[in-house]
């Protein structure tokens, strides 16, 4: 299948939120993935985090592709923990297991989103991002399914799609040109060690009256 490249493009907001990544290494205390936090998302069965950019697909939606990347260190693998469309989440509110959210992709502003479109290698349902600055549609909310109360940093959790109950999925297959040796990422209806996923590298939101408070790891 073919992919298109198109110039990237980034925001004050990212920048702000890399550089406080990208100076910080200590971890502390906080216990939950929080409403606001931005975090990276690991599948530890194929040991890549989930990833996007602005190259998009060359079939199907022709929507912004996202795959799955071994690198630890990429900026486009950041993404923001979001409430769902018409849903106030507040910052720094754990997030409940159950809940819908929106993972918002920090670099360039689209949703993650899944969709009847056919995944260009293994035949699946396709996965990409969507919108423009965070705002997109009802097919952008996924659910997270963990075993408490509330999802935990060293959870293992599923994302299920909302709109269309499939899983956010890996399975192994391998791009080429011009994102070679990228997974593809896509969603599957059977809950298998496939899809789950767990937080790696973040800033998270702490409760609190300060807009600016958070943890760093």
């Amino acid at each position: 299948m073919r992919l298109t490249a198109v110039p990237a493009r980034s925001s004050a907001l990212a920048l702000f939120l890399l550089g406080a990544l990208l100076g910080c290494s200590a971890a502390t205390d906080l216990q939950y993935v929080t409403c606001g936090s931005v975090v990276k998302l690991f599948n530890g069965r194929h040991n890549v985090r989930l990833h996007s950019h602005d190259v998009k697909y060359g079939s199907g939606s022709g929507q912004q592709s996202v795959t799955g990347v071994d690198a630890s260190d990429d900026s486009n693998s950041y993404w923001t923990v979001r409430g769902k469309p018409g849903q106030v989440c507040q910052r720094g509110i754990p997030i409940k297991c159950g809940q819908s959210v929106r993972l918002t992709h920090v670099n360039t502003g689209r949703n993650l989103h899944s969709h009847h479109f056919v995944s260009p290698l293994s035949g699946n349902q396709e996965v990409s991002a969507f919108g423009d600055n965070g705002e997109g549609d009802d097919l952008d909310v996924w659910i997270v399914q963990c075993s408490g109360t509330s999802w935990e940093r060293d959870d293992d959790v599923r994302f299920k799609h909302a709109g269309t109950q499939v899983f956010l999925t890996i399975t192994g297959e391998q791009y080429g040109h011009p994102i070679r040796g990228q997974l593809e990422v896509h969603g599957t209806f059977s809950p298998t060690a496939n899809n789950y996923w767990s937080v790696m590298e973040g800033v998270f939101i702490k409760p609190s009256a300060d807009p600016l408070k958070h943890d760093e790891l």
